[in-house]
């Protein structure tokens, strides 16, 4: 169950961190800090590589 929270809480991080860059949003953390297991930075890992790594893949 930890890696689905780090993998869904990678894929928002990006979002996140642009509402965090402008203070929109700034109460809820970007990485989940409780959660210090390694599947969950492994998900988290996957997850917030993912929008670059499907950039990367496009022709």
């Amino acid at each position: 169950m930890e890696f689905v929270w780090g993998l869904l809480n990678g894929v928002t991080a990006w979002p996140l961190l642009l509402l965090h860059i402008f203070g929109v949003w700034s109460e809820y953390p970007v990485y989940n800090i409780t959660i210090n297991t390694g599947w969950y930075q492994f998900g988290f890992l996957i997850g917030a590589g993912s929008p670059i790594l499907g950039f990367i893949g496009k022709k």
